[in-house]
């Protein structure tokens, strides 16, 4: 049986689970201003006057203001120079204040009344283009449409372009407080595949797992539990992202995670695959060719290389030994990996379609998965960060096929 995999129940499990969050610092009032200062300065060199950011990750990036997207428009304005502002219903005023960590002044609205004439007006009061001709205002790429509809709509003359250069500017290079989040966050899910390893027997089904992890994530400190789960068994494990009827487990059977959690925000995402057993040939070839994938992209990962640079590393490897080529199956049908933060998907991306060059403080996850429809699946993920001395693990790749979790390393 491979090591570390079976042997115990869940409640043997979520005992033996402790709360990891001890000394965990949130961010400071005075990052999120720097975020914004920064925000400006790239907003001054590219000529923006102002940017709309959307309640979300965004909005919470540059003001600490934990705020949901929904049907009404809720934001703020960040001028190019002057403080920002923000816009939102009348009847959520008291709620918004209480929230803020960046204050500003907030600009109303009534049911009956529209949002994006409002935003209008405040670019009038603001000076930013007493006519609204020619003048450039970043909408955030998380913006409903309706929302940027009712923008364009009440701004005639206006030029809306895509904030992702200021924004993902910004938010692409993590901050040492942001990296001791995303670290923490990680070793928490990192001690929760542990666990969920060794509750595996033989009939368990895909929901007791991801129930189980669900519980695992809130033991180790994550508030709200799993962010996500994916849990495959089998030959459903050659699908990245699952299967409509996932299969129960066998003796045997290959054996996929990826899950994730949030802490402050900040969020968590790793995979393991091994077998539930004793690993065929087969299965040992693949798992050790995907963590070649994986460590060949690994090593590619030097400041000033393009992040497309790492997926044809990655995927080189896993073309070498005869599968692809490209994004064909069998083979690695996705990207390399994603940037991550706030957002578990976020700017910039490993993908053959990124030239983006790799600097300090970006963060990545690194899972090349080998895909083999009619077989199985192999997806090895852990995240890395740059450094000015080149890539650093949060976690450490799975150490065997025979001992996943490096027990006897």
């Amino acid at each position: 049986m491979t090591l570390g995999v079976g042997g115990a129940d869940a409640a043997q499990e979520l005992a033996r689970l402790a709360d990891m969050t001890a000394g965990v610092e949130a961010i400071s009032r005075d990052e999120f201003a720097r975020r914004l200062t920064r925000a400006q300065a790239l907003m001054q060199a590219q000529g923006i006057a102002a940017i709309y950011l959307n309640a979300g990750t965004s909005l919470y990036y540059f003001t600490g203001t934990p705020w949901y997207a929904s049907e009404r428009m809720v934001g703020a304005i960040l001028p190019a120079r002057g403080a920002l502002e923000y816009i939102a219903p009348a009847f959520e005023l008291a709620t918004l204040e209480g929230f803020m960590e960046i204050s500003g002044r907030v600009n109303t609205w009534h049911e009956d009344e529209s949002p994006y004439v409002l935003f209008a007006s405040v670019l009038q009061r603001l000076g930013i283009g007493s006519a609204m001709s020619n003048v450039r205002i970043g909408i955030d790429e998380a913006t409903a449409f309706f929302i940027f509809d009712g923008l364009r709509q009440a701004c005639p003359g206006v030029s809306f372009v895509d904030a992702k250069p200021v924004i993902s500017g910004c938010r692409m290079f993590k901050s040492a407080a942001e990296l001791a989040l995303l670290q923490r966050a990680k070793d928490m899910t990192l001690a929760v595949h542990k666990a969920a390893a060794r509750i595996l027997r033989v009939g368990i089904t895909t929901a007791e797992v991801e129930a189980f992890i669900h519980q695992a994530h809130k033991a180790v400190g994550a508030p709200k539990g799993s962010s996500f789960c994916i849990v495959l068994f089998g030959e459903d494990s050659a699908y990245p992202h699952g299967v409509k009827s996932p299969k129960a487990l066998e003796l045997n059977d290959m054996v996929l995670i990826d899950t994730g959690c949030r802490l402050q925000g900040y969020n968590s995402d790793i995979t393991r695959t091994y077998v539930f057993g004793e690993p065929n040939e087969r299965q040992r070839q693949l798992w050790q060719l995907e963590q070649a994938a994986q460590l060949a992209g690994f090593e590619a990962a030097r400041i000033g290389a393009s992040c497309a640079s790492v997926d044809a590393a990655a995927r080189s490897v896993l073309e070498n030994a005869g599968f692809g080529p490209g994004y064909r199956v069998p083979g690695l049908p996705h990207r390399t990996g994603h940037g991550v933060g706030l957002d578990i998907h976020e700017w910039p991306y490993l993908v053959l379609n990124d030239d983006t060059p790799l600097a300090p403080g970006m963060c990545f996850s690194n899972e090349p998965m080998l895909c083999v429809p009619g077989e199985f699946g192999v997806r090895h993920e852990d995240h890395f960060y740059l450094t000015e001395d080149g890539p650093v693990w949060f976690t450490r790749p799975a150490h065997s096929i025979d001992d996943p979790f490096g027990y006897q390393a």
